[in-house]
């Protein structure tokens, strides 16, 4: 017996050295000794802070947490490769989409917007759909949405908007009665709401929803001509959605569903796929609409503006470590590549800066040295000695970190420069453009739907306007969906109690 004890404690030890090949090291890359005992004075005496290794171990674990994310915190993320099918070089000299199958590899984080990062994936909020392309002239991102559209046209409104989402300062619950205080004074975001109040406002998972740029950009090619385009993601798993109920039953199941399928499905080698559109405006036609296009409230219809298919994305490899792969991925509307440019959306001109003072906020100067984020192109510039200084060591004299100088060209790169943009007749203002059409396709949308889609809207809308205790905001928000369309106002108005005798007078469609 003892014999066979000696043998297993042999075997156990044997295993252990087998099993334990990789020596624990500080991050200066030192061996260390024991990894599970604190060095102290004697056996039972306290311990020293001469332990090198415990104070380091201590200090990171300190900071494993990196500021959540305002909005989009809560997310999942896959890898994978964008298959350009169409060549669009008459339209745009960006090279990830001239045709012939070129392959270009992608990152993708799909989020929440409003809550946090612990929170359900079965709550009613927009879904963010972003995408950064790995191309030969840098890092592009598209940064959208599930949804075509956003609530607000104007970034100076965006921290107010998040404020009333997000949950009271004294009660710290998210309340209806705020948010819904907020948007009763902003008319603009009737076509959001209705979009987010029906089904879509709850994906059955990331891979089945559709995704948009939301915003507009401009396309340049090699002649330096310019088209305003828009970009659609087009899930081939179809687009599902959970309705109040299923996601309470889902929710009581598995509240991080969306996460877990996702990862499932690559890992089955079921690899999500989608195919890309685009659509194009010409600058002389940006006016021709009933509607702004470069109004992040509205939709571009495709009976009236063609949507082209460009392309396919397949994810077929999910994070090997998710903080290091998804929670440290730096999206920007602003990683533009020559070709792409920015529009005049007016949301949008406050993501360029938003987006990239986050990423500093919150993952440091560096962030674009992070795995995850550096350019597969090679990265030239003269920041020097701080975070975001990039190795220049090589290129093209190690002592040169400044321009203009007599070893370094200082010929233009005409290929590269960005496109012109010729104002006349031009005064600083500020002020709401005029063209605002705020309640047309949030009524073409309601048409849309089907009797059972119109009903849950319906449903979903009483739910969280219910809650309101103003009668004021509730017929405000009632009047803003009549002039959407009257039987969408006079079903939810009839929902919520209110007869038509409550109403003195409601502008009609």
């Amino acid at each position: 017996m003892k014999k066979i004890l000696r043998i297993a404690v042999v075997i156990v030890f044997c295993s252990t050295i087998m099993y334990g090949q990789e020596i624990i090291t500080t991050n200066g890359g030192v061996p260390i000794g024991d990894n599970q005992n604190s060095k102290t004075v004697g056996e039972y005496g306290p311990v020293l802070l001469e332990d090198i290794h415990l104070i380091e171990k201590l200090a990171a674990f300190d900071r494993e947490r990196i500021p959540e994310r305002v909005v989009h915190a809560r997310g999942a993320g896959a890898f994978g490769v964008f298959e350009s099918t169409t060549d669009m070089s008459p339209y745009t000299k960006a090279g990830l989409f001239k045709g012939n199958n070129f392959k270009t590899d992608v990152v993708v984080r799909f989020s929440t917007v409003i809550h946090g990062k612990g929170s359900p994936e079965t709550a009613r909020d927009p879904r963010g759909f972003a995408v950064k392309f790995y191309t030969d002239n840098g890092n592009y991102d598209i940064v959208g949405n599930n949804l075509p559209i956003f609530f607000i046209r104007d970034a100076i409104k965006f921290p107010d908007m998040v404020h009333s989402l997000k949950p009271s300062p004294i009660t710290n619950k998210q309340d209806p009665n705020r948010f819904f205080d907020f948007f009763s004074n902003i008319p603009e975001a009737t076509h959001m709401l209705t979009r987010l109040y029906s089904d879509l406002g709850i994906p059955k998972g990331y891979q089945f929803m559709n995704g948009s740029s939301v915003h507009g950009f401009k396309w340049v090619n090699q002649k330096g001509e310019v088209v305003y385009v828009k970009y659609s993601w087009v899930s081939k798993q179809g687009e599902h959605n959970l309705d109040l109920d299923q996601a309470a039953k889902q929710q009581s199941m598995d509240w991080q569903h969306a996460t877990v399928s996702l990862r499932n499905d690559i890992d089955a080698k079921k690899y999500p796929q989608w195919d890309l559109y685009v659509q194009m405006i010409k600058p002389e036609n940006l006016h021709s609409f009933d509607f702004f296009p470069l109004d992040a409230t509205k939709d571009w219809p495709a009976d009236k503006i063609e949507k082209i298919k460009i392309g396919t994305m397949i994810l077929n490899r999910n994070p090997i470590n998710y903080f290091q792969e998804v929670e440290s991925v730096a999206m920007s509307p602003g990683n533009l590549v020559p070709g792409i440019e920015p529009s005049e959306d007016k949301l949008l001109q406050g993501r360029l800066f938003s987006y990239f003072d986050t990423q500093r906020h919150r993952l440091g100067p560096n962030n674009q040295q992070i795995k995850v984020n550096q350019p597969k192109a090679k990265v030239i510039n003269y920041n020097s000695d701080s975070y975001s200084s990039a190795s220049n060591s090589k290129f093209p004299d190690a002592d040169i970190n400044y321009q203009p100088s007599t070893k370094v060209s200082l010929a233009e790169n005409k290929k590269y420069k960005p496109s012109q943009t010729h104002f006349k007749d031009i005064a600083i203002t500020q002020k709401k453009i005029s063209k605002t059409n705020d309640f047309a396709q949030a009524g073409e949308f309601y048409r849309t739907l089907s009797e059972k889609d119109k009903t849950n809207l319906i449903r979903n809308l009483r739910g969280d306007l219910g809650q309101v205790n103003s009668k004021a905001i509730q017929k405000k928000m009632i009047t803003y969906f009549y002039r959407s369309d009257k039987d969408f106002g006079m079903r939810i108005a009839k929902a919520l109690g209110f007869s038509q005798k409550d109403f003195i007078s409601v502008g009609g469609n």
